[in-house]
């Protein structure tokens, strides 16, 4: 998963951009990196690191320029941790293209043979998202007028993008001497919005993952990206777009509500803090059917997407809520560390115990999902040793039993502890006295309530069904052989670049 976001200014834009990794830093703290145009020039710094350690005074001096892109960055299914990879990437045919992305290609083998054998384009790294960028290139190339672009060749270019490509995948490509590209996959699997903000020199444009990178850095949100749609935005702020692809249908990923938005982030129609609030009624009615509400003392969450749940829950319940937990904040989210004994003692660097709100009492959990398990063990130790009499878990999403292809780091089936596993099995597991899982499709209609327009959603990890319909068992395997080749390699140190460019040179 990942943060992106681009803008058009009217102004230098590297502090513009800062600010919105910033709020955008939720979605990956792997690396970061920021990239600006200065007349027919680009700029680029990006390294291993959360934003505020990444760039410094001399970095974004480096940065000049009215226009750019940026990205926060965790490492998806299989790739590698190389400096290389870290984003923004960058091409110089034929109109020098600036790009990040946020999502995964399922077809990004088949795409780079084919960039190589039939299109005669050399990628670099192992990245998907340099073969969608080579693709765009490619393409742009083909749909161009000679050396000259204009908005219907850019919109044809990304419509033989969407025909060649499957996968999840938003984007923000900066296009040397034109402008700013937009565009999201035909699913709208990952989200993508547009905020507006006028200023005494000009309108000024964003395009970000999140609404709340667009409204923290003074913008007004204006609507999400469509599913398989372009949006260009030219370097004078005119702002133009087409639907570019057939059979467009938004099928969002419903882990976006789950855990990885902010929660004050307004995605496809739906607030996330809503959709959360609901989760948790809907799951305190699964917990009324299966417990005993006089064995529940207290209701507590494990901070901080499950909050929202949480408090809902014990509304609903009529139960006590308690915060027990204290989260060190200067601690990344155990979800995106590579490696077991990381996590493992990450869970207890990122969180103590309030023992007064623990002794002597039974406690029920409450958490946004449970994934690999470790941090769910390592919580329910945390609170025996606290006091607690009864440990009871609440996860407001279902058993994850799948692999993710389109983005989330949770390849393969032997890490996912629900995997083979029944209810019982997994609090046992756990070492908690009973676990309450929510329905898929209560999860689902918590969004649902909201915004009664979503019909599908991306929920494979969840039930298995994966939407781009190309995913087969032997896949999921290699998915799991190349995460295995690739774990325990680190980035280091930061890429600094200034690359001249003319912007319809070919």
């Amino acid at each position: 998963m990942c943060g992106i976001v681009g803008v058009i200014g009217r102004g230098p834009v590297n502090q513009l951009l800062y600010d919105s990794l910033l709020l955008l830093q939720h979605r990956g703290q792997d690396a970061a990196g920021i990239a600006t145009m200065h007349g027919n020039h680009f700029n680029m710094y990006k390294a291993h690191g959360l934003v505020r350690d990444v760039f410094r005074t001399r970095n974004m001096r480096a940065l000049p320029g009215t226009s750019g892109v940026g990205q926060v960055r965790y490492p998806t299914a299989g790739s590698s941790a190389s400096e290389e990879e870290a984003q923004p990437f960058y091409v110089n045919a034929p109109f020098g293209i600036m790009f990040a992305h946020n999502g995964n290609l399922t077809n990004w083998r088949e795409l780079r043979e084919s960039l190589y054998r039939v299109d005669r384009r050399h990628i670099n790294t192992n990245s998907d998202s340099e073969v969608l960028l080579n693709v765009l290139a490619h393409e742009l190339q083909s749909a161009a007028s000679g050396v000259s672009l204009d908005d219907d060749a850019i919109f044809r270019a990304v419509s033989a993008l969407h025909r060649r490509v499957r996968g999840a995948y938003a984007v923000v490509a900066q296009i040397s001497g034109y402008g700013l590209l937009a565009f999201r996959d035909p699913h709208g699997i990952r989200p993508l919005c547009i905020g507006r903000q006028e200023t005494d020199e000009g309108v000024e444009w964003m395009v970000a993952s999140e609404s709340v990178a667009l409204e923290g850095s003074g913008f007004s949100f204006v609507r999400d990206v469509q599913p398989g749609e372009a949006v260009f935005i030219d370097l004078d702020g005119r702002l133009a777009s087409r639907q570019c692809a057939e059979n467009a249908e938004l099928v969002p990923c419903i882990f976006e509500y789950v855990y990885f938005a902010r929660p004050d982030s307004m995605i496809d129609g739906v607030s996330v803090y809503d959709a959360r609030l609901r989760m948790g009624e809907y799951l305190a009615d699964k917990v009324a059917r299966n417990m005993r509400l006089g064995d529940i003392d207290v209701v507590m969450p494990i901070p901080d997407s499950s909050r929202p749940a949480a408090m809902q829950l014990a509304a609903r319940l009529n139960l006590d809520y308690r915060e027990g937990l204290i989260k060190n904040r200067y601690v990344g989210r155990t979800f995106i560390m590579p490696g077991q004994a990381v996590r493992r003692k990450s869970v207890r660097q990122k969180l103590n115990a309030i023992g007064m709100e623990f002794k002597g009492k039974n406690v029920l959990l409450v958490d946004d999902s449970i994934v690999r398990g470790t941090t769910s063990r390592e919580i329910v130790d945390m609170a025996r040793a606290a006091g607690a009499n009864k440990v009871y878990f609440a996860s407001a999403a279902p058993p994850v039993r799948f692999p993710n292809v389109y983005g989330i780091d949770m390849p393969t089936q032997k890490e996912l502890i629900a995997t083979g596993r029944s209810d019982d099995e997994i609090a046992r597991a756990i070492g908690a006295d009973s676990l309450i899982y929510q329905d898929l499709h209560d999860m689902q209609q918590s969004v649902r309530d909201i915004n009664p327009a979503l019909k599908r959603f991306e929920a494979s990890c969840f039930d298995g069904e994966y939407i781009t319909g190309d995913i087969t068992a032997e896949y999921l395997a290699r998915l799991g052989q190349s995460r295995d080749s690739s774990a325990g390699e680190e980035l280091a140190g930061g890429l600094q670049f200034n690359m001249g460019y003319a912007a319809n040179d070919v």
